[in-house]
């Protein structure tokens, strides 16, 4: 009668208490409360309606608790939606909800807001598990068997959540104390009289005790071998559910916005969208990160999110900007909104964390109408004077360029960045000078491709150089700082300005931000004023002629030129003899072509031997090749720079062998820029040579732009005989091979 009574009340409500807890496991990566609620109600509903009905034969239970979870299924479609805000009837929302459940709660961005397609799944894992564990432990009275799905459904639980949150072990320990309650309670049997005499039940006895001993042992013997292994995997980094699921991909137009300002500002009275604020601030489209030499691209990685954003990581001062949108003539997947968005209602959106950018994974749609709250960095301009940049190793995507940088631009990068050591002084050399010296016309043609930055930044005005979009200022800003380590990226927006306002296509426009340590993205304006007369660059670094020294004055007698008309020749002078060739002239001539033709073979070997050289090492191979070469390529550089490096130095001891070669060696004139640091090359060559670890495209890249840095710094500070001597000197051809 007791045990009955025990199976029949305490033990549901032991199932219950279970199966909350791994909804509650689940509810971390949510939002709010409402999905432990509905699990909660969904764990009652099965395991009570299980209880109620066990007087009936077993096959009926499973239809009418397939009734049960239907109706509390649409319970819970209904109340999400309406916490959601989600205007729709039952049947548009299960039509939209049940079939991509799955996939959208995997792709969901974390915090995951309770809507009908993220609560299906848990509200129905919940009901099904607690009719089988009811049936098997009420039912059939298999209380171990029962136990066995519960713990299935926590597991499920914790691979939802992944690494994406916090360790919280009180939920485990509770439904652990659940389980071993449900066992103690139904494991009280009571012993049977068998007769057995004490001879026989010693024997037994101690049977029984060699056989505990000896499972002991193995037990032992198995955590012993096998523990290291499992508490290893204790600090391992689970794996994240949501990257089994692609996220939402992006057009070219959208994940390359910039080439859409040359054929919206040919267009400058397209309406696009009309947006109402009380703030006149800029509303961000899109943040492009990367760039290949030829195309700037978002880059980003865009997960499902709901009404509430989680927070972009910012050390800034925020502050709050409420807009209203409205969709006019904007194509693509992109959402306008002023950075950074933290609430959206009134459409589904994904939402990029790293940048802070939204979209509509469906694209845009004429009179889409949605509100915006962003929290608005306000960084503290006093600090910018003496900011730093962090260093490579974190910054190392906002830092990498595609191979082939045009030699132009890295001198017009060194001349800018001389005499410029604080960070936040070297942009603004860079957005002074685009400025001053180059025109805005919106009807200059599209690219930012190398070529393009090149024939806008040095092209003479007459040839069609030297005035762009804002395209060409933006895209040449950024890559002039990464020039000068500092971390950069292109955003892309429009400057509605305050009020209800009609955005028009005029008003789209790109601008650069650079990261500083302790401030966060600071944007540039690089942009000229509309009434100024662009400088010509030229004028601005022209080589200036050195100033030249009169020669001293000479006590001897300056001797004059003999008359050219015709006299008596000179006592013993010989004749000249008249016809026949002059064997020696010709002599003489073809000897010297044979040797400027050897010369000539020599100096076109040296070159294009060593072109192909370092062309071999720093741009073809894996990634950990490259880096060998750039190390190789540094250590021939301070071989041809007559500070050689001995051999038995180690990567770092090189590198402080570099700093200080750099330092001493100064030429004739002053030099106007510290030799960039090669440090971190060190570090990525060491990692390369003795670690485990893949080296990364990104390592690669820095690693190749920083010993180019460094080499053409250290290659400028000598005098113009050993830049010569530099370049055709055949020794990287013939020394060694390998890095020591």
């Amino acid at each position: 009668m007791v045990t009955r009574l025990l199976r029949g009340g305490i033990v549901p409500l032991l199932l219950i208490g279970m199966l909350t807890m791994a909804g509650v496991t689940a509810d971390r990566v949510y939002s709010g409360y409402l999905l432990t609620l509905l699990t909660a109600g969904a764990a009652v509903g099965s395991v009570m309606l299980s209880v109620l009905l066990s007087r009936l034969p077993a096959w009926m239970i499973a239809p009418l608790s397939t009734a049960g979870l239907i109706g509390y299924l649409c319970f819970a479609l209904i109340f999400s939606a309406r916490e959601a805000g989600i205007p729709a009837d039952l049947l548009v929302i299960a039509k939209e909800a049940l079939p991509d459940s799955i996939p959208r709660l995997l792709a969901a961005l974390v915090p995951i807001e309770p809507q009908p397609d993220t609560v299906t799944i848990p509200v129905i894992a919940t009901w099904l598990t607690g009719l089988a564990s009811a049936e098997l432990a009420v039912r059939a009275r298999r209380m171990t068997v029962a136990l066995c799905l519960p713990v299935l459904l926590l597991t499920g639980a914790l691979w939802l959540v992944g690494p994406s949150a916090e360790r919280a072990l009180w939920p485990v320990l509770v439904f652990g104390g659940l389980a071993v309650a449900a066992l103690a309670i139904t494991g009280r049997v009571k012993t049977p009289e068998t007769g057995i005499d004490d001879k026989t039940r010693t024997a037994l006895r101690l049977r029984t005790s060699v056989a505990a001993a000896v499972g002991v042992m193995l037990i032992l013997a198995i955590a012993t071998a096998g523990g290291p292994a499992l508490t290893n995997q204790v600090l391992e980094k689970p794996i994240d559910p949501r990257t089994l699921v692609e996220p939402p991909q992006l057009d070219v137009l959208d994940e390359n916005p910039l080439i859409r300002l040359s054929g919206w500002a040919l267009q400058p009275k397209q309406r696009l969208f009309d947006v109402n604020m009380a703030k006149e601030t800029r509303v961000r489209l899109a943040v492009l990160s990367d760039y290949d030499g030829v195309t700037w691209k978002v880059g980003a990685t865009y997960r499902p999110a709901g009404r509430t954003l989680p927070e972009v990581p910012s050390v800034a001062a925020k502050e709050s900007v409420q807009q209203q949108i409205k969709i006019a003539g904007l194509t693509g997947k992109l959402l306008p909104a002023v950075a950074s968005p933290r609430q959206v209602s009134g459409v589904r959106v994904a939402f990029d964390q790293a940048t802070g950018t939204i979209i509509r994974p469906d694209g845009l749609t004429e009179g889409l109408t949605y509100t915006v709250m962003s929290q608005q960095e306000k960084p503290d301009v006093n600090l910018l004077p003496g900011a730093e940049v962090p260093d490579a190793t974190t910054m190392a995507r906002y830092l990498a360029l595609g191979p082939g940088v045009p030699a132009d631009m890295q001198a017009l990068a060194q001349k800018l960045g001389a005499d410029n050591g604080a960070a936040y002084q070297r942009a603004t050399a860079i957005e002074r000078y685009l400025a001053d010296h180059y025109k805005l016309d919106p009807q200059a043609p599209s690219g930012h491709a190398y070529p393009n930055l090149a024939f806008f930044l040095f092209k003479p005005v007459g040839h069609g150089g030297q005035k762009g979009t804002s395209e060409q200022f933006a895209a040449a800003f950024a890559v002039l700082a990464r020039l000068l380590n500092l971390p950069s990226r292109v955003v892309v927006g429009f400057a509605p300005g305050e009020g209800k306002r009609e955005v028009t296509a005029g008003d789209a426009l790109a601008w650069p931000e650079i990261y500083f340590k302790d401030i966060g993205w600071v944007p540039f304006h690089p942009l000229p004023q509309s009434d100024q007369l662009p400088k010509p660059p030229e004028e601005e670094f022209k080589p200036k002629p050195e100033e030249s020294e009169p020669p001293p004055p000479s006590e001897a007698p300056i001797p004059t030129l003999a008359p050219t008309t015709a006299g008596p020749i000179a006592t013993g002078a010989a004749p000249p003899v008249a016809g026949g060739p002059d064997y020696v002239v010709i002599a003489s001539a073809g000897g010297g072509g044979f040797v400027l033709l050897l010369l000539s073979l020599f100096v076109l070997t040296v070159l294009i031997g060593r072109a192909r050289l370092r062309r071999a090492r720093l741009e073809t191979g894996t990634p950990a090749d490259r880096v060998q070469g750039a190390w190789l390529e540094l250590r021939d550089a301070l071989r041809l720079a007559g500070r050689a490096a001995p051999s038995h130095l180690t990567a770092h001891e090189v590198s402080d062998h570099a700093a200080t070669a750099a330092q001493r060696i100064r030429g004739k004139h002053r030099v106007r820029l510290a030799a960039p640091p090669v440090n971190e090359l060190a570090g990525v060559v060491n990692t390369t040579t003795f670690g485990n670890v893949g080296t990364p495209d990104e390592q690669a890249e820095i690693a190749r732009a920083r010993v180019l840095s460094y080499i053409g710094e250290l290659r400028a500070r000598r005098s113009w005989l050993r830049r010569l001597l530099w370049t055709l000197h055949p020794g990287p051809l013939r020394w060694r091979r390998k890095p020591k």
